[in-house]
């Protein structure tokens, strides 16, 4: 399978609608990247769940996904399910973010996500950031919405244990629902695995990769 470095790994962007949306779909990812590269920028935004003690779950998640990083995290309030209300507030988030960071790597959403807020915001993510590699993570839910995504990390057994155990560890407040659970994760990173000739994996949408195949 072809592989792609990025190069000059320095500073990252995270974006996410919810609480626990990054550690879900990129958590195993994060652990890779903030092991391989110490001391990398990592810049968080979370357009809701601010002031509440979903806030408080995602910063300690976040500080453990991201060992090492030289981490900032924003959490908005907007309300659950209501991003497309507030369309106008959430751009303004998107691209103030734009404004504090250059990023080499973007995760965001990817835009054939069911869910409104998590569309939304891979819809808005483009907009503000033109000219950047984006990786849309994937989250199982009820939608029943996974499809065919064309970008993988691979994670070997430890790895994608330690990012289930730190997703129970750190969102005790999830852990009542349905699909929050070690068989549905690990389940899902094995499929994933499978497609990329690995044990587990994490997968993403890659919509756009400009090639520089000069050598230079």
């Amino acid at each position: 399978m072809n592989r792609l470095f990025p190069a000059g790994l320095r500073r990252i962007a995270l974006l996410a609608a919810h609480c626990d949306d990054l550690a879900i779909g990129a958590g195993g990812t994060l652990l890779v990247m903030c092991t391989a590269h110490p001391g990398i920028k990592v810049d968080a935004l979370i357009l809701s769940g601010g002031g509440t003690v979903r806030e408080e779950e995602e910063r300690t998640a976040l500080a453990a996904f991201c060992p090492g990083a030289d981490l900032r995290v924003e959490v908005g309030k907007l309300p659950d399910g209501r991003l497309p209300a507030h369309w106008d507030e959430a751009k303004a988030a998107v691209e103030g973010l734009r404004l504090r960071t250059e990023p080499d790597l973007i995760l965001a959403p990817h835009a054939g996500d069911a869910h409104q807020d998590h569309r939304g915001l891979a819809q808005l993510v483009p907009t503000a950031f033109r000219d950047h590699l984006t990786l849309g993570y994937e989250i199982v839910k009820w939608d029943g919405d996974l499809s065919r995504p064309n970008a993988y990390q691979p994670l070997d057994l430890a790895l994608a244990e330690r990012k289930v155990n730190l997703l129970w560890e750190h969102y005790p407040s999830q852990r009542h629902r349905p699909w929050f659970d070690r068989e549905a994760f690990l389940g899902l990173a094995r499929i994933r695995g499978i497609e990329c000739h690995a044990r587990h994996a994490e997968a993403f949408y890659l919509h756009k990769l400009a090639l520089d195949l000069t050598g230079g």
